[in-house]
């Protein structure tokens, strides 16, 4: 096997293999990983408008995340207000019972972070560059790095 081909089903089945298992500690609370997601990044950094929700999530990538966002509405997680700066934009905010299931999934997420750390018996800094510079300039690679930049770049939609 060629080493970018290894690196392409590395990736594929750690992807898989977290995603399986986030799913399966989430399933108690009722949620998805993309619906846990939209509830950490509302924690993170609301009022969002969609947009600015849009741009921030790594699930959603590229595509308005309405869909995940009514069905969140219409589970009392998250709510729609009129923009006080924008009467055409609607920012988002998680509802109380929103907030308590974002804490609740950064346990889950701690835990499963607790288990990553385990498994990085070496330094894994060359890794992570690599991965970075793989997802430089795609969607999800353009969301987390919005992420990260959070205190030194504002969010279109949201707070800074």
């Amino acid at each position: 096997m060629r080493f970018a081909e290894e690196v392409r089903y590395l990736v594929l089945a750690a992807q898989l293999e977290g995603r399986r298992q986030l799913a399966r500690q989430l399933r108690p609370l009722g949620l998805t990983p993309s619906q846990a997601e939209v509830l950490r990044v509302l924690a993170d950094y609301a009022p969002l408008t969609l947009n600015g929700l849009g741009q921030l999530l790594v699930c959603e990538s590229g595509s308005s995340p309405s869909r995940l966002v009514d069905r969140m509405v219409t589970r009392d997680l998250v709510e729609r207000q009129p923009s006080a700066t924008d009467g055409r934009q609607v920012e988002l905010t998680l509802t109380p019972a929103g907030s308590a299931l974002a804490t609740r999934v950064a346990e889950v997420e701690n835990v499963m972070y607790a288990a990553i750390d385990a498994a990085a018996t070496h330094d894994a800094s060359d890794g992570l560059d690599f991965l970075r510079a793989f997802v430089s300039g795609s969607p999800a690679g353009d969301a987390l790095s919005r992420r990260q930049e959070r205190d030194t770049s504002p969010v279109e939609g949201g707070k800074s």
